[in-house]
């Protein structure tokens, strides 16, 4: 057990046959998992989650966090976006520019109703072929198409839409587009601590697992009382640990 960590397998079933596998890693996968998480889930760089972890008596190097954030990061962002129920069938399309390594680059993003990321892809072009581009790989992923889509008042998406989505309802107006305009906020956060991006790969790679780790432990707050607050992160925490191998899901009865 890690100090001051609490025991994290108290009242569940200990997992065998985990999907996420640390073999040749020297470290448990207790400490792995901490680290992923405070990397992704605050606005710390590799060097600061070391000193958090050092506090704890736990010395790594941030290099070797660097390691475990692009080999783990991933991992668990597949197992929390296969335990997210069906998307809605209204998407909102967004795409906001970013620095990577100086150089202007632009995210696009899709959000259903509810505020879950649908998919991000980092593109160096906002014109017609890059919406195309996006909106396949989109409906490919969700293997499906939506009732809606929603987008801003860019002239890019019009075409992409006739092409790949006729049949569906297409609003343009950036009025109703404020579920994916707020979507982007945490990720400009995490531009600004991490000083910019390095390459759009890294770039791809890095928020395609943050737009997954990072929400999933960003509740509604402002929805809920005090006390529903803090047994829903109970339980996001629970399947945070069932999804990085530490446990098991409770079993009824």
């Amino acid at each position: 057990m890690i100090a001051g960590f609490g025991d994290p397998l108290e009242g569940l079933v200990v997992k065998t046959g985990a999907t996420v596998s640390y073999k040749g890693f020297r470290f448990p996968a207790e400490i792995i998992s901490h680290a992923v998480w405070l990397y992704h889930r605050f606005p710390l760089s590799y060097s600061e989650v070391g000193e958090l972890l050092l506090s704890r008596g736990i010395i790594v190097s941030h290099e070797t966090i660097r390691q475990w954030c692009d080999k783990f990061g991933p991992q668990y962002a597949a197992g929390l976006r296969r335990r997210r129920p069906q998307a809605g069938d209204k998407w909102h399309l967004d795409e906001v520019f970013i620095k990577v390594n100086g150089v202007r680059q632009y995210l696009w993003r899709a959000v259903d109703q509810d505020g879950h990321v649908l998919d991000i892809l980092v593109q160096s072009k906002r014109d017609a072929k890059a919406a195309k581009r996006f909106m396949a790989k989109l409906m490919k992923k969700q293997c499906r198409v939506p009732r809606v889509l929603v987008t801003d008042k860019c002239r890019s998406y019009g075409p992409a839409h006739r092409e790949l989505m006729g049949s569906v309802e297409h609003r343009s107006h950036k009025g109703l587009n404020n579920r994916a305009e707020n979507s982007h906020q945490p990720t400009r956060q995490r531009e600004r601590a991490m000083k910019g991006f390095r390459s759009p790969r890294s770039a791809q790679k890095f928020l395609a697992a943050f737009s997954q780790i990072s929400p999933h432990f960003r509740p509604r707050r402002h929805l809920m009382t005090a006390p529903e607050y803090r047994a829903e992160m109970t339980t996001r925490f629970t399947v945070w640990d069932h999804i990085t191998g530490l446990t098991a899901l409770p079993t009824a009865g």
